[in-house]
């Protein structure tokens, strides 16, 4: 995979693109990633993104907010792996995660607001593929996520023809 460089396209495309507001933090091994945006709503309950990170990813990014607790992990080593494993191109939370130095070594973009060990609750919570409201923007389903070192953009289509 090549890489993109937000500056660039954010440069290029202008107001066609909405910068994610945030501190997040690059946890996976890939810190250039992009894809269509796949989504969950969940509080401290990680049961949809276990269940999502099994199906086939199709060079998707899995954007998952978690209402910025940091009690409970979303995401661990495990699950990130079933998501690498499926063809998911990346993660980003707005929440937090676990198993840093895994995650550190998986091939997958995965990004979020901290770390925390605790893991989730398993409720069976939360909504799949609805509108997010987070880091001062709108994020669809079908949406289009660009990350990079320098930031996280969002596009209501494709701003690159790079694999």
């Amino acid at each position: 995979m090549n890489t993109i460089s937000t500056p660039d396209l954010c440069d290029e495309h202008g107001d066609k693109v909405r910068v994610l507001e945030g501190d997040f933090r690059h946890y996976g091994g890939k810190q250039h990633f992009w894809g269509e945006i796949a989504t969950i709503k969940c509080f401290e309950d990680n049961s949809r993104v276990a269940e999502m990170v099994k199906e086939p990813g199709k060079d998707r990014v899995l954007v998952v907010d978690g209402g910025a607790s940091p009690r409970r992990s979303l995401l661990g080593d495990n699950l990130a792996r079933a998501a690498a494993e499926n063809g998911w191109r990346g993660i980003v939370i707005y929440g937090y995660l676990r198993d840093v130095e895994e995650l550190a070594t998986m091939p997958i973009g995965i990004m979020a607001l901290g770390s925390v060990p605790r893991k989730t609750e398993k409720l069976g919570d939360g909504r799949c593929n609805i509108a997010l409201e987070f880091g001062g923007t709108t994020l669809l389903p079908g949406d289009h996520l660009y990350a990079d070192l320098s930031g996280v953009i969002i596009s209501s289509k494709p701003l690159t023809d790079t694999p």
